[in-house]
């Protein structure tokens, strides 16, 4: 959960802009994206084992 508290003398502008930045930090956008359509099981296992695999392949180029 993200609170804002807005300080003396601060125009909604700039609580607007600094919510926004707490919420971009805290990953509640990228999670809302995550979850806008369901993906099946194997789709999220498909795309973390690629995840790896570039991964491991960009390690092996940095250390060889």
């Amino acid at each position: 959960m993200v609170k804002l508290v807005v300080r003396d003398r601060e125009t909604i502008q700039e609580a607007v802009r600094r919510f926004r930045k707490l919420v971009e930090r805290s990953g509640i956008k990228k999670e809302m994206r995550r979850r806008e359509f369901y993906e099946k099981p194997s789709e999220i296992n498909r795309r973390n084992r690629l995840r790896a695999e570039r991964r491991s392949r960009r390690n092996r180029m940095i250390s060889g």
